[in-house]
């Protein structure tokens, strides 16, 4: 689920996508994409991921879980589970295979990678980002206390809580999830999209502060 919104004021269209270049060729032309999908691939993956994902779990309190490892570029290159697995312990230190989650998102994270490395002005727009970091953001740098789901389902108080938060930033999060969405995606594709106006205004803030880059020139950050 994509939130296209203004760098000011509540106008705001929200779409279910099927693709990422759904959003890149989208009618609305966005200046700044900030998506929830790893950017960036490592050659060799280090304990917890790459250096983004270890800095910005400590911030997140009982929601850094949320955070998932990025493997290496040829673990996520794998086009079945057991290759992925058997090539991920081969290229981390220490060996670790790759979780299911992290294999059924590959062809996402395949889908944006292949069209970010096939086009340099499009990539210097597009930026990753976490929901629950940009909530720790919006909340003042501090980590939420309510989880959004538990047991797999919505939970009322922690949904509420980044209603109110979302709120504050001026941003619709009692708008109708569109078809196909769920209201949780609403509020992540919104916690998104204010990370997005911070890029555009220039006060967002990466998390290394100098990004390394990838073997295809990605930068590997996370935003807030």
């Amino acid at each position: 689920m994509v939130a296209f919104v203004r760098p000011h004021g509540d106008e705001m269209r929200l779409r279910v996508v099927s693709h990422f270049a759904d959003v890149v060729c989208a009618a609305e032309d966005p200046a700044i994409i900030a998506i929830d999908m790893p950017i960036g691939l490592p050659d060799r993956a280090g304990p917890g991921g790459r250096e983004a994902e270890r800095l910005i779990r400590p911030l997140l309190g009982e929601r850094q879980s949320s955070v998932f490892s990025v493997p290496s570029r040829a673990a996520i290159d794998a086009r079945d589970y057991s290759e992925a697995c058997s090539v991920a312990l081969a290229t981390s230190d220490p060996p670790r295979k790759v979780s299911k989650q992290t294999f059924n998102l590959a062809p996402k994270i395949r889908e944006v990678d292949a069209v970010l490395r096939d086009d340099a002005a499009l990539a210097r727009r597009v930026f990753e980002v976490h929901p629950e970091l940009a909530f720790w953001r919006l909340n003042g740098e501090r980590a939420l206390g309510e989880p959004k789901r538990v047991k797999s389902r919505p939970y009322p108080a922690g949904l509420a809580l980044r209603r109110t938060i979302l709120a504050r930033a001026g941003l619709d999060a009692n708008a109708a999830a569109p078809a196909g969405a769920g209201d949780d995606d609403l509020l992540d594709a919104l916690a998104c999209a204010a990370v997005a106006r911070r890029l555009h205004a220039g006060t967002a803030q990466s998390f290394p502060n100098q990004p390394q880059l990838d073997a295809f020139g990605l930068k590997m950050a996370i935003w807030s």
